[in-house]
């Protein structure tokens, strides 16, 4: 369980660190991360370091897809936790 412990910290703090470095180079106009990319690290648990991204650099905040998606999506990870916690 440690390990999944230490799984689900590391893919908020890669997440979160997405979204600071998506901001960055949004501001310098530079090559982007897709959007896609963000949504997959929330998807596999990162969902939360995600939200928390997206309030604290004011990123992404007006487009649905994130606004709407990362709320399911943190649904879906805590879903999914409990049937793990289960199984386990």
């Amino acid at each position: 369980m440690k390990y999944f412990t230490a799984y689900l910290v590391l893919v908020n703090l890669i997440t979160f660190l997405l979204f600071l470095v998506d901001k960055k180079k949004a501001q310098n106009n530079k090559w982007r991360i897709p959007e896609g990319r963000l949504l997959f690290f929330a998807l596999i648990g990162g969902s939360l370091g995600g939200i928390l991204g997206m309030k604290i650099f004011r990123h992404k905040t007006k487009t649905p897809k994130f606004t709407i998606g990362m709320p399911v999506l943190l649904i879906i990870n805590i879903i999914s936790l409990f049937y793990i916690i289960k199984i386990w």
